[in-house]
């Protein structure tokens, strides 16, 4: 305990690492302000009233990654979802359009153009978005039948386009930002902070439920023990890891003798994180979404069953993170680099040759161990969520939100890490110190 406060005192010794996490806190504190500035033209009690109808369906998971925003409809109401979206449909363009294919690989050039193409795919998403929410919204009323907009019509419609896609323009700025110049990935951070901020009321939520009798003393310790444990595996899956040994000949350059050494490859079991999880709830959200303030019966009928509990719902949801965990995988870890880059070093794993068969060597073993990763992703993102239904408890954290939350967070401090080390400080995480050292060559 005592080594981990003095870890956390050497962050503020570091000028770089504190003007980054600095700069981090003042623009997520921008994104929670802006959180409450409300989008004209909606009679914000009304909107509440109904969203206390909806808790636990699919607009209240939409409300749950957007931070709430969705419930007081904010100027940041359509989250960052739409720049996930368009994130999504750029990597799978990549690699199906050679054109894309040859951008991304042409290094930093390269990425800018893609990067550039996903900010515009993003305005065009959050457009259409906000055209269906804003006509959603004409249709609904809340429970006492008041209405929650209470003029209608095209001058709504368009004031709501232009605040939402602004304000989705504005949080992607700030994850770009935060991303540049702050610590880690800005786009987890900003999901991650919609998440946290929620747990006040949560705790007070389920306080009130309690002292009312609703929700028995019992119940609400085996979901307290149920989160604890998800935390715990979460935490256990994410520095798990597969160690592949590696040897380096010897080379002699000059007078000097290189390599001769002995080390490993560590592979993760969960190389993706949650990107997987994020993936995949925003990508069934989306349709799902539009469906639902369509108003068409047959439409609504599919939104229903695009909705968390339904058989359907469960089903496509594991199968997308399952397809995402390889697809994110395959995008950042490329085993025939690796394998080029041992060969040039002289390096080899004992028993396989150098060259192509040491990257199929490596994408097999990758292959194997990234199973039970991405069917654990799965099965944490939907089974406490299954159990909270089957105990009928409204409770807010289920597996998708926990998962984010300790994922992100094990991210973060990883990065602060990188730097203390760097510095030759004590860093937080002794053991993962060693892991993420182990292979520095490649």
């Amino acid at each position: 305990m005592i080594e981990s406060l003095r870890s956390f005192e050497n962050v503020f010794k570091i000028p770089e690492l504190k003007r980054r996490i600095l700069m981090t806190a003042v623009l997520l504190v921008a994104y929670r302000v802006g959180a409450h500035v409300p989008t004209p033209g909606i009679d914000g009690h009304a909107l509440g009233q109904f969203f206390d109808q909806v808790q636990g369906t699919l607009l209240g998971m939409v409300d749950l990654f957007s931070g709430g925003n969705l419930r007081r409809l904010s100027i940041f109401a359509l989250g960052i979802m739409p720049y996930i979206s368009a994130s999504i449909i750029l990597q799978l363009l990549t690699v199906v359009i050679p054109a894309l294919e040859r951008l991304a690989k042409e290094g930093e050039a390269g990425r800018k153009k893609i990067t550039q193409y996903t900010r515009y795919s993003t305005i065009v998403l959050s457009v259409v978005q906000s055209l269906g929410i804003a006509y959603g919204l004409e249709g609904m009323r809340a429970p006492t039948g008041v209405s929650i907009v209470p003029t209608p019509g095209w001058g709504f419609r368009l004031l709501t386009m232009l605040t939402l896609t602004a304000g989705t323009a504005l949080i992607m700025w700030i994850g770009e930002q935060i991303s540049e110049k702050g610590i880690g990935n800005g786009i987890s951070l900003i999901i991650f902070a919609g998440i946290v901020v929620r747990l006040p009321s949560a705790v007070s939520a389920s306080y009130a439920l309690i002292s009312t009798g609703e929700l028995k003393l019992f119940v609400f310790g085996v979901i307290v023990f149920l989160m604890i444990a998800v935390t715990a595996a979460v935490v256990l899956m994410q520095e798990g890891q597969r160690k592949i040994p590696v040897q380096y000949a010897k080379r002699v350059v000059g007078r000097r003798v290189y390599g001769g050494q002995s080390t490993h490859i560590p592979l993760r079991i969960n190389t993706a994180g949650v990107i997987p999880v994020i993936f995949a709830s925003s990508l069934i959200l989306f349709p799902a979404t539009v469906a639902r303030f369509a108003g068409h019966p047959w439409l609504q009928a599919l939104a229903d069953a695009l909705s968390p509990g339904h058989a359907m719902y469960t089903l496509l949801y594991c199968g997308l993170i399952i397809f995402f965990t390889y697809f994110y995988t395959a995008i950042v870890f490329n085993p025939i680099d690796l394998a080029d880059n041992m060969k040039k070093y002289g390096g080899f794993i004992p028993g396989v040759r150098p060259g192509k068969k040491t990257a199929e060597y490596i994408d097999a073993t990758l292959t194997r161990i990234t199973l039970p990763g991405a069917v654990f992703l799965a099965l944490i993102s939907v089974l406490p969520d299954l159990l909270i239904r089957w105990v009928n408890v409204p409770f807010y954290f289920g597996g998708t939100s926990l998962l984010i939350v300790v994922g992100v967070a094990l991210d973060t401090v990883r990065q602060m890490e990188s730097h203390l080390l760097m510095r030759n400080y004590e860093g937080f995480l002794k053991r993962s110190r060693t892991r993420s050292g182990a292979f520095s060559r490649t």
